[in-house]
């Protein structure tokens, strides 16, 4: 021991001095390791902070269509635009974010610049994209598209995808809008291609196309229909149904002369009426006015959603409902109209204003006007239902043909017996409003014939008003249903009916089924044929028998009760049918919202918008049922695999498997 002890010496010797001096280097080695690991913590902590709080400025300013960018976004303006604006506000009442954000943060990590919030854009609209990809899954889909000039007057093509989702129901959801060069349905062609390209989706599963009129979509040759027709037989086309049913007025508008001239005079009635600030206003005191006085005398009585101020709406040639509605405000304004046009006569400051206003009460005091006026307010209430159902998201193809069919119906029972209505109606309206009744035997001259009506010939006012108007317009009418609508005769949807489960499926038929399984023969093997008509008569024998089936009432409501109940796994083989007609699409009024979505977005402030941009900042605002259930980690992820960022989220960063190259890229 003594050996040993003079060895390694004593207390202070040099072993024990380097011995000491390893010891504490070790417990300093230990230290900064520790250091460095809890600052790298505090440094992700705080990245992730930042991050999500620019997140959640993006999805409020992209949820209510709002600019990011503002005019002057530097420092010292008063205004730096949206985003920046609101994430200075957003960290002034969060402590937790101020503490890491602007000042607190590092000059080269702020993430507030334009490219990032592009990037945050684009992740979010990226999530909802992948959601509705998934959701169609190996379904089959059917196509709905339109085009339409944004307001730095680029073409734009919005697509739209209509499918059944897993639950049954029936769902049309917003895929993109693409600029294109032009509108030939070549060039139409190709942009859908790449669109599915980039999308996942086959053009093989495309079992429905839905467009409008024009020759570059329904062109039997060369039009987008038969384009992809050559590449599937099978996705059916069926021109827009809402977009024939508003070209019935115009037709009736142009074919008869009474009803042309009666809407050239109804919209000059509107736009002097209307035309400026000041009648606008003593046109609502007039009415108001005139209502006060009513409620005062007990004619009407006041509730919620009665009696709200009003004006004179506009017709436009592209909406089927603003005619209607023009023709009821016109009739329940009669009295204030009149009055404001007798104010422009008396105070007008030209001549043309004063001539032009009491050109038009002569008008309004004409029986003919008063008779064309409730003839065609009768006629469009007929077919307004209709027009309203045409722009229901998740409406399927048998209810309308279904109202078309009844709507036929009801114009020819009205052109055998609602001549006495309207003649009544008619009269009634005159004497309330002082205007002259005529004699249906007095004698006229004929007019619109000058030859004719030189010699002296004359025609009765039974005659003009029976034959050449009310029949006349009925049976354009009845005609032009049938030329527009000529889909429903076919043997497509003729089958398709058979579906329909109203009035304890009246209509099933199994032969014409098997018939709508013929047209689809990529969808039903050799061996499914075999199988179909027994299932078939198996399932309207249990469904007929099922008291959870007895108050179905409509194709769409059947699906999503076959999938409640299980049948669609029982009879596998109908569902499919059923699949294959609830796909078909019947109107394109899901893509003229994407239109008006896209005239809030981008707007002529904004008209320099780029279209990636503009896209997901459109499919964001319009999918919004969709973002709501997207959480802030899924879009951090895809956020942050888009490119090589400056720093990575902490549970990505010391993964392997998701580990990316964090050599600088200045963001």
């Amino acid at each position: 021991m003594e050996r040993f002890n003079e060895h390694i010496g004593a207390v202070n010797s040099c072993h024990n001095d380097a011995r000491i001096q390893f010891e504490s280097f070790q417990d300093q080695m230990h230290s900064v390791s520790n250091v460095l690991r809890s600052c790298g913590r505090e440094i992700d902590i705080a990245y992730r902070t930042r991050l999500t709080a620019a997140l959640d400025v993006t999805r409020f300013l992209l949820k209510q269509g709002l600019a990011f960018r503002g005019n002057d976004e530097s420092t010292s303006s008063s205004n730096r635009g949206n985003f920046l604006e609101l994430f200075e506000w957003y960290s002034q009442r969060n402590t937790e974010i101020f503490e890491v954000v602007n000042q607190n943060a590092p000059a080269n990590n702020q993430l507030t610049s334009p490219m990032i919030q592009k990037d945050l854009a684009h992740a979010c609209a990226s999530e909802i994209t992948s959601v509705i990809i998934n959701d169609i899954g190996d379904n089959y889909f059917s196509l709905i598209v339109d085009e339409s000039r944004d307001s730095s007057v680029k073409e734009q093509m919005g697509v739209v995808l209509r499918y059944v989702n897993k639950e049954g129901r029936v769902i049309e959801r917003f895929l993109a809008i693409v600029h294109v060069s032009d509108t030939t349905s070549l060039c139409l062609k190709d942009a859908i291609d790449s669109l599915f390209a980039q999308h996942g989706l086959s053009l093989s599963k495309l079992r429905g196309q839905g467009y409008d009129g024009a020759s570059n979509m329904r062109g039997e040759f060369n039009g987008l229909k038969a384009l992809i027709l050559q590449e599937n037989p099978y996705a059916m086309y069926i021109h827009c149904f809402a977009h024939q049913l508003q070209l019935v007025i115009v037709v009736v508008a142009k074919g008869n002369i009474i009803v042309s001239e009666f809407f050239v005079y109804v919209s000059m009635i509107v736009n002097l009426t209307v035309a400026s600030c000041k009648r606008r206003d003593q046109l609502r005191q007039i009415e108001h006015d005139k209502i006060v006085t009513l409620l005062d005398s007990g004619d009407i009585i006041s509730e919620k959603g009665k009696n709200q101020e009003t004006s004179l709406a506009r017709p436009g040639d592209t909406r089927w409902g603003s005619h209607y509605l023009t023709l009821l405000r016109l009739s329940s304004m009669w009295v204030s109209v009149i009055g404001i046009l007798g104010n422009i006569q008396d105070d007008a400051t030209t001549s043309d204003n004063r001539g032009m206003a009491r050109g038009l009460i002569d008008r309004m005091n004409d029986y003919e006007f008063v008779f064309a006026l409730h003839l065609m307010k009768y006629l469009l209430g007929i077919t307004n239902d209709l027009s309203l159902v045409l722009q229901q998201r998740d409406q399927n193809i048998v209810q309308p043909m279904s109202l078309i069919d009844t709507m036929k119906s009801q114009l020819q029972d009205f052109r055998e017996e609602g001549w006495q209505i309207i003649l009544d109606e008619v009269n009634n309206f005159c004497e309330l409003n002082m205007i002259p009744v005529i004699d249906m035997e007095d004698s006229i001259a004929i007019r619109g014939n000058a030859r004719r009506s030189s010699r002296g010939q004359t025609i009765t006012n039974f005659h003009h008003y029976r034959v050449e108007i009310f029949c006349e317009v009925v049976d354009l009418i009845i005609q032009e249903m049938n030329n527009r609508f000529s889909e429903v005769s076919t043997e497509l949807l003729s089958c398709i009916a058979c579906l329909d489960p109203k009035s304890s499926f009246s209509q099933f038929n199994v032969q014409k089924l098997l018939r709508l399984a013929d047209l689809y023969p990529e969808d039903f093997s050799s061996n499914d044929y075999l199988y179909l008509e027994s299932q078939l008569r198996n399932y309207i024998y249990n469904v007929q028998r099922d008291p959870q089936f007895s108050e179905v009432g409509d194709l769409g409501s059947l699906a999503q009760q076959m999938v409640k109940t299980g049948k669609n796994t029982v009879f596998p083989l109908v569902y499919r049918l059923i699949q294959l007609a609830l796909v078909l699409p019947v109107a394109t009024a899901s893509v003229e919202r994407v239109f008006s979505a896209m005239n809030i977005v981008k707007t002529d402030l904004r008209n320099k918008m780029g279209d990636e941009w503009m896209n997901d900042c459109l499919v964001v605002y319009i999918e919004k049922d969709i973002f709501a259930t997207i959480e802030n980690e899924q879009i951090l992820q895809r956020f942050q695999r888009m490119k090589t960022r400056r720093m990575q989220l902490p549970h990505l960063r010391y993964s392997s498997a998701t580990t990316t190259n964090t050599s600088s890229v200045n963001q």
